[in-house]
């Protein structure tokens, strides 16, 4: 990659970073799930509740 290139991309995602409106810039990051319920699904949640509600 040349230099001129570089800096056709670098400039091409200055302006794309520009043009979106600043709210949407500043939207929160998505939140991922926790691993457990990632691996292993509903199960880790139920077994949760369980216990939550024997207390």
């Amino acid at each position: 990659m040349s230099f001129q290139e570089y800096l056709k991309y670098l400039t091409k995602l200055f302006v794309q970073y520009v043009e979106t409106p600043q709210a949407e810039r500043r939207k929160p990051a998505v939140v991922r799930e926790t691993w457990s319920s990632r691996w292993f699904g509903v199960i880790p949640m139920a077994i949760k509740m369980i216990f939550m509600r024997g207390r």
